[in-house]
């Protein structure tokens, strides 16, 4: 790493469950370097920092971080103390919230506990009626008892919901203004998601004073180390944002390390596309299925020329109504604890080993897991692990699996390769969730597969689903903080309106400009160039009598567009209803530079360069010998027929004996499924 080391380099960052992850790019010498540290839980700055400490001769000239503190701080129920202020007679919004029941026929079935409880719900006598109309003035004078009483309980952050405030944002704005003067976070949902639907506005509005606290903490003290560095942090909608917006809007970072994968993968896809230097035939069209397995959990999402968006997001048990990207997470990871449950059927996870104490192979702990499993049954080579860097305590893995056969009445290998098979299962589901059950056809995809632990699942998974083609980039294994510097600066603004279709289209164009102004203002205060600008428009709309919406593109033509998309959604439209605008979303995105990938030329198909040595492996219950390649000495045009282990220092990648491999100019590799 030692060329460029005086040129400013871009660094992106991603914290997981096991380990936390660096790409550095060289923007003038075209140069990338990747690197892996373990992840600290009690203290995520400190991996962050114990990476950063590797490269201390590199000027950084930014850094985009995705991180998990805001999301274990909302798991964890380890946010800041927070009190929630609503119009009188709402106080228990949260408490009451929506009457669905994830689980129709379950009479035992607990609904989560508010962020806020009663006792910290205060209300304020004011009202705005449906038309945004003062049915009761606020009294600034009711504030100040709050505030008391919110100092005496030891109140670090407020959360502001009060009714039609979407329509009438003063009240809130007089409310915020002295609370914040009394030194409080405060957080109002006339900032954070106006839009109607109290419920999911004040439990959105809930989240962000309940985990910006923290994450604001986080940062700070970051910042504070790396002082010399322009810092920006990933959201969950695909783009980044500023440090001073993501300390006042930490619910927009809930999801940013999953949402850096996702970015990554359609990026280097529509790289590799255009390049023409690889073994897929017709139009470079960008349809994915991403499959993000790590060290905890299991992400995926549905790129469908881009990834989906969603406004209806449930994480932990609590709505989140901003736009972020539809990613479906499952408890299922290289760390997931294997174990037989009370009727001695055997189980994994959703908990996980994490990395402190991780795996029984990573020498600290004794739960079996289903990296354990992969070592036991020869998938795994020890001396290649993290480059030779971490030992791997094959013994002990071995042991922690025996112990389980044992209870299961399986031999060793038989208890491994269960595992295995019981963790795919749960994994080719969540794969279903997002293809089959919206309504897509997988065989009309390819699945892009990354994280340290997917490249030894994905081939098998693939063929369960008939997916035929796997994409595994060389920056698998750390796909999320490659996303990091692919992404773009990514604002997002909403607006309730409630028209009918009948709106003249100029009327609906004028409600657009001052989001388009507020969107310009701010993505141009980011010191992006007005070329570099671009505005999205979209409309939520219904048909009338229905309870939710679809976002589509607005443009003169949004009506018979609602209509197609309804039919392709919900396999019917109704074109005689009249259909109702709830909502105009506008999107502005400031484009900036993004790494740039060296392209290799053809090299032959022999791939006897890069091979290693071959490796005997349990495979669906049968021992064979297999042979095993060094990823980085595999040149482009190689072709590899299965069965077959590429090994990189972050990942493994296993294929069959029907499987042919191909590597395309940037050292991707192309499965073919048979």
């Amino acid at each position: 790493m030692q060329s460029g080391v005086d040129d400013p380099v871009w660094i992106g960052i991603d914290i997981g469950g096991t380990f936390t992850d660096f790409v550095i790019f060289h923007p003038v010498s075209n140069q990338i370097f990747t690197y892996k540290v373990l992840s600290t839980p009690q203290n995520q700055a400190l991996a962050v920092l114990a990476g950063l400490e590797q490269f201390q001769n590199l000027k950084a000239s930014k850094i985009i971080h995705g991180s998990t503190v805001a999301t274990n701080a909302l798991l964890e129920r380890k946010g800041a103390k927070t009190a929630l202020i609503t119009t009188q007679g709402f106080k228990d919004i949260l408490l009451i919230g929506r009457q669905n029941r994830p689980s129709l026929y379950d009479w035992a079935i607990a609904k989560p506990t508010p962020l806020i409880p009663p006792e910290l719900s205060y209300e304020v006598n004011e009202r705005i009626d449906c038309d945004g109309a003062i049915l009761h003035a606020l009294n600034p004078e009711d504030i100040y008892p709050i505030i008391l009483a919110l100092e005496a309980k030891g109140v670090q952050s407020v959360a502001i919901s009060l009714l039609f405030s979407f329509l009438h944002p003063q009240h809130e704005m007089e409310i915020a203004s002295r609370l914040r003067a009394a030194d409080f976070f405060v957080s109002a949902s006339s900032e954070i998601i106006p839009e109607y639907r109290e419920y999911e506005r004040t439990s959105t509005t809930a989240v962000n004073a309940y985990v910006s606290p923290i994450l604001e903490k986080y940062l700070s003290a970051l910042s504070s180390a790396i002082h010399e560095t322009h810092l920006m942090v990933m959201q969950s909608n695909g783009g980044m944002i500023s440090l001073e917006k993501a300390r006042q809007n930490g619910v927009r970072c809930i999801l940013s390390g999953p949402a850096g994968g996702v970015i990554a993968a359609q990026y280097l896809t529509e790289i590799a596309l255009k390049s023409g230097n690889q073994p897929v035939h017709g139009p470079p069209t960008v349809k994915l299925i991403t499959f993000d397995m790590g060290g905890t959990s299991t992400d995926v999402s549905l790129i469908n020329q881009s990834p989906g968006i969603s406004s209806e997001s449930i994480i932990g048990g609590y709505p989140i109504g901003i736009p972020v990207l539809d990613i479906h997470t499952i408890g299922a990871g290289g760390g997931s604890i294997a174990y037989a449950d009370q009727g001695g059927a055997l189980r994994v996870g959703p908990q996980s080993a994490g990395a402190e104490p991780g795996p029984a192979c990573y020498g600290r702990g004794d739960l079996p897991t289903v990296t354990d499993a992969n070592l036991v049954l020869g998938r795994l080579v020890p001396e290649h692990f993290l480059g030779g860097k971490m030992h791997l305590d094959i013994d002990r893995a071995w042991k922690s699996i025996e112990r389980l056969a044992m209870k299961l009445g399986l031999s060793t290998t038989q208890c491994a390769q269960g595992i295995i098979t019981v963790a795919n299962a749960h994994m080719e589901h969540a794969l279903r969730v997002i293809s089959v059950e919206r309504g897509f056809d997988p065989r009309e995809f390819m699945l892009f597969s990354f994280g340290g632990a997917g490249g030894l699942h994905a081939a098998e998974l693939a063929r369960s689903m008939r997916i035929p083609r796997v994409l595994v980039s060389p920056f698998a294994s750390v796909l999320s903080a490659f996303g990091m510097l692919a992404a773009d600066l990514v604002l997002d603004y909403v607006r309730t309106v409630m028209l009918s279709d009948t709106t003249p289209t100029e009327l609906i164009q004028s409600l657009f400009e001052p989001l388009i102004r507020q969107g310009e203002t701010e993505i141009l205060g980011q010191g992006i160039d007005r070329r570099n600008l671009t505005i999205q428009l979209y409309v939520d709309a219904r048909y009338q009598g229905q309870s939710y919406e679809l976002t589509i593109p607005f443009s003169d033509q949004w009506v018979g567009e609602f209509h197609r998309s309804h039919q392709n959604t919900y396999g019917y439209s109704s074109l005689e209803t009249n259909l109702e605008l709830v909502n105009l979303r506008v999107k502005a995105m400031g484009h900036t530079p993004h790494p740039i990938l060296p392209w290799r030329p053809d090299c032959g198909v022999n791939p006897d360069k890069a091979f290693i040595t071959h490796r005997t492996i349990i495979n669906q219950h049968k021992s064979q010998s297999i042979p095993c390649f060094r990823h980085e000495n595999l040149e482009p045009g190689n072709i590899i027929q299965g069965p077959a282990m590429i090994v990189r220092p972050d990942t493994t990648l296993l294929i069959d004996e029907d499987d042919c491999l191909h590597v395309d100019g940037y050292n991707n590799l192309w499965i073919d499924i048979g």
